[in-house]
């Protein structure tokens, strides 16, 4: 199945060991980070996250028209064509001097095992395709609250079953994003809340065990979840794999922000962009990073619109970094 979008599980949602792991989240020494602050990040095309409807063909040539420097990998798609549509592909991205940036988990884990069970025997398959294509990062997020599951449960099945997926991920030499959601209007939504700060992902990253495990940042979470610059820079590039860029609704108590209605990365001000990609960068990251505004005037726009506010937006978050 296709990797779900979480405002629509949200939508459906609401019908319905800390002292051991602190040193691996040490701050990195001056030799680790990026002293010169220059970016290494990449600004990556996802039309989906924008409303642009095209397929991964027209990603590709849309992407370096208006100034990405990375794409969204569509896995359905990649794990359907031949061998030779693959390499056609590969070679029109090099032409374009645009490279993939991540793709989403294409597999269920938060519902019944059985559902489970059938994604994960599909994984290998979806994971050798991406290996041949050359995609290496892999995202998901992690459900906040939980009407069934208290915390301890939810998280050792998180463990258990993202340690599955990880595993086979790690075999195909892909990266595996695990993204908290921040928002406290998500994580009090259902009967029992659940993890959705960074100490708190840090802590199921270290129990899943595996080395390709890491982080999808998203600055609206990091904003909601009260966090600081200093919580970033306990991280280092291998730690983060991909990252949202975004900002959130001006004139609303950061108590009450929902999580699916944003804005594009210094619309509002509020989100304070710059040190994010600041800390991203000290931190020597050089993944890729989205916009990822869940904004609805955006979604109705005209595909070619969209991209341009898109990348004008990105653009002048980026210029705190490269400026």
């Amino acid at each position: 199945m296709g990797n779900i979008d979480r405002k629509q599980f949200l939508q459906l949602s609401a019908s319905s060991g800390a002292g051991a792991v602190m040193g691996k989240w040490s701050t990195g020494t001056k030799q680790e980070q990026n002293q010169s602050n220059t970016r290494k990040f990449r600004m990556e095309f996802n039309p989906t996250n924008t409303g642009i409807e095209v397929n991964q063909e027209e990603a590709v040539e849309m992407a370096p028209r208006f100034g990405f420097e990375a794409v969204y990998a569509y896995s359905g798609y990649l794990a359907e064509i031949s061998d030779s549509q693959r390499q056609t592909l590969l070679n029109r991205m090099n032409e374009l001097g645009i490279v993939w940036g991540h793709t989403g988990l294409p597999i269920d884990f938060r519902g019944d095992k059985q559902t489970f069970q059938d994604g994960l025997e599909k994984l290998p398959g979806i994971a050798e395709s991406l290996q041949k294509a050359g995609v290496t990062r892999m995202s998901t997020w992690i459900m906040s609250s939980n009407n069934e599951l208290h915390y301890l449960l939810n998280f050792r099945q998180h463990a258990t079953r993202l340690r599955e997926v990880a595993g086979i991920l790690n075999d195909h030499n892909i990266r595996l994003a695990l993204e908290y959601v921040g928002p406290k209007t998500v994580w009090t939504a259902n009967r029992y809340p659940f993890m959705h700060t960074m100490a708190e992902t840090k802590e199921l990253i270290a129990a899943i065990g595996w080395p390709n495990v890491g982080f999808h940042l998203d600055t609206a979470h990091w904003h909601t979840a009260g966090e600081t610059e200093e919580d970033l820079l306990t991280l280092s590039n291998k730690d983060v794999v991909s990252c949202d860029l975004n900002d959130v609704l001006a004139g609303i108590k950061r108590e009450n922000l929902p999580d699916t209605k944003r804005e594009l990365p210094m619309a509002t001000g509020v989100v304070d962009v710059g040190t994010f990609l600041n800390a991203l960068a000290e931190i020597g990251f050089d993944g890729p990073i989205q916009a990822e505004p869940f904004n609805q005037e955006l979604n109705q726009m005209e595909n070619e619109e969209a991209a341009r506010m898109t990348a004008d937006a990105m653009n002048r978050a980026f210029a705190t970094v490269d400026g």
